[in-house]
């Protein structure tokens, strides 16, 4: 397939995107405050909040465990921290990986000798294409609250559900959903978030930029492709050179795998 094809392709791809799809998301919204402080402020109520720094793809290292890699990272004026998390498969919101966010957030927000009570206040938000805890509500809120009083535990982790599913037309976080499912931003809602769609799908420096990442993802998907065939005939017991040869990867590359495999 010659470049100019690959090209075409892309530039169809494109005009498909949605906010709901991760690297279009991730380009529309980093470094985009003002379009993190709508969403925020529509999904929490809060019409005042204001965002101070917000960035996507941000890795959350775990020395002891799992990384976590968050969508899209903010934090507001008062100190408060946000994960938004974009999900289209079900199985990508489960409970207990919000649970597991909130922590590792919790892990990166005090330095050494400060106390617990300067922990700030953070916010994990998955907004899903379906409706996963099928209450057929626009959002589910969860709390912590001592059970056998009735009385909220406030220990500042809150966990938000937005269902995608909820498009009312009537309501502010409807017209929100339906934004993050429209591939034309002449038929969006919010300015904020037409705007960088607009950019990234009409403008050349945008639709450029788009381009660069859709070819980076399959020049990643191609070096994946060639670690595992290298992999295969390395258990095979094909010779190193052969290896780089067949594969395509630098002799470096090989020996590395092949001190992994013998490790």
């Amino acid at each position: 397939m010659d470049k100019e094809q690959l090209h075409q392709e892309d530039l169809q791809r494109l005009r498909g995107f949605r906010l709901i799809d991760d690297d279009f998301m991730n380009a529309c919204f980093d470094d985009n405050i003002e379009g993190t402080e709508l969403i925020l402020r529509i999904i929490l109520g809060k019409p005042d909040l204001s965002v101070k720094s917000v960035k996507t793809q941000r890795v959350m290292k775990n020395l002891l465990g799992r990384d976590i890699w968050l969508d899209i990272d903010a934090e507001d004026s008062k100190g408060c921290l946000y994960d938004v998390e974009i999900q289209r498969a079900d199985k990508g919101a489960g409970f207990k990986r919000a649970r597991y966010h909130s922590s590792i957030l919790d892990a990166h927000s005090l330095n050494p000798g400060e106390d617990f009570d300067q922990l700030p206040d953070s916010y994990v938000i998955f907004i899903t294409e379906h409706d996963v805890i099928k209450g057929n509500q626009p959002i589910y809120t969860v709390e912590r609250k001592i059970t056998n009083i009735g009385q909220p535990f406030n220990d500042g982790q809150h966990i938000i559900y937005v269902n995608g599913e909820d498009r009312n037309s009537t309501t502010e976080l409807g017209k929100l959903m339906h934004d993050f499912f429209c591939t034309d931003p002449g038929d969006m809602h919010y300015k904020q978030l037409a705007d960088k769609v607009r950019y990234f799908k009409e403008d050349e420096k945008g639709v450029a930029a788009m381009c660069k990442v859709m070819e980076d993802m399959r020049m990643s998907v191609a070096d994946e492709v060639r670690v595992e065939n290298a992999k295969k005939m390395l258990a095979d017991g094909i010779a190193i050179e052969k290896v780089a040869e067949y594969s395509g990867l630098s002799l470096e590359k090989v020996q590395e795998l092949a001190g992994q495999k013998s490790a």
